[in-house]
């Protein structure tokens, strides 16, 4: 299985080649990708520099342009594909059909990745990107049991690629209506469900905090409580006499204990999420999966999880906990 993991910059993409990355995924510093804000993704000479450090050592580089352009500029978005094969990429990752259809055409032989935020749930999706745009890989959205992914990969015509840790989302994959309705910005074309702009972090005597996003009031911690990301869908709210975590609770997804039932199945690629963080989360979170896959491949039948790996992770995870998600459903 191949290891695929964030490069938000420079810094992150050589951490993560340096602790053992098959691949990484990276954007451009502009809308065509879905984590545009200010401070992460590439320029075209840092971007021809990290497929340089990649290629030197045997990893490769994804380009993400995930995002649905408006039709007035869908041309940035073909302009985008135009810059990947010629810096170099080793595929992109598109959710839009236009963007699909365009490099298909213009560039048949840069490998066409079909993003999560295409949505493709089932085999017929999948056979429909495949025959009529020619993708190679599809990554599966973060809502599909361990059994569904099974089947699919039993009739996908094409490789499949799945998240194994970070972020989870209760949304179709990077259209937040909530957040949205919220800020009036897209996450989609912003970079992130909660641009950084909106959020505001207060401090209090008694060492309390809360944070708000765009003046609405999302949540307070206690001193001391770890804190998830300021978005809507992880605040609490007052329902009824209650106040809790209504939507979702600030957790991460880890598949770590999955991981030889993902091999056995024929899962091709797995994915950590995580542009928007830091160098330590990128090369700490990869060198842990590293050495997992490395050892699962080894000694499959044997192969248990270790308890500092999962320590690991757990210190990277958001609200420090972790969940398998949809992946394990008693009921299904």
């Amino acid at each position: 299985m191949q290891l695929v993991c964030p490069a938000g910059n420079l810094p992150a993409l050589q951490a993560a080649i340096d602790a053992g990355a098959d691949a990484v995924y990276a954007g451009f510093r502009d809308q065509t990708n879905a984590r545009a804000f200010p401070g992460l993704n590439f320029s075209d000479d840092e971007l021809r520099a990290g497929i340089r450090y990649a290629h030197d050592r045997n990893a490769k580089v994804y380009l993400a342009l995930n995002t649905y352009p408006e039709s007035a500029r869908l041309q940035d978005w073909y302009a985008a594909v135009d810059k990947a094969a010629e810096l170099g990429a080793d595929a992109i990752i598109v959710a839009e059909m236009a963007v699909l259809d365009y490099a298909a055409r213009t560039h048949p032989n840069l490998p066409r990745h079909l993003s999560v935020q295409g949505s493709a749930t089932t085999a017929p999706a999948l056979r429909y990107a495949f025959e009529r745009f020619g993708i190679s890989r599809a990554v599966l959205p973060r809502v599909l049991s361990l059994q569904q992914v099974e089947r699919l990969c039993e009739k996908s015509p094409v490789a499949l690629e799945v998240f194994a840790f970070g972020s989870l989302c209760i949304m179709v994959e990077g259209r937040c209506q909530l957040s949205s309705y919220v800020t009036g910005a897209s996450p989609n074309r912003h970079g992130v469900c909660s641009p950084a702009k909106f959020v505001r972090w207060d401090e209090h005597p008694d060492g309390s905090r809360s944070v708000r996003l765009n003046g609405v009031l999302i949540d307070e911690f206690t001193p001391g409580e770890a804190a998830g990301y300021p978005t809507v869908c992880k605040g609490r709210f007052e329902v009824g006499n209650e106040v809790f975590h209504a939507l979702e609770e600030p957790t991460s997804l880890n598949t770590l204990e999955l991981l030889p039932r993902l091999k056995q199945i024929g899962v091709a690629a797995l994915k950590i999420e995580g542009r928007q963080r830091g160098v330590a989360y990128v090369s700490s979170v990869t060198r842990i999966w590293r050495n997992a896959i490395d050892q699962v491949i080894a000694s499959q039948a044997h192969w248990q999880p270790k308890p500092e790996w999962q320590a690991g992770l757990s210190r990277h995870a958001e609200g420090h906990q972790t969940t398998l998600g949809p992946y394990h459903r008693a009921w299904h």
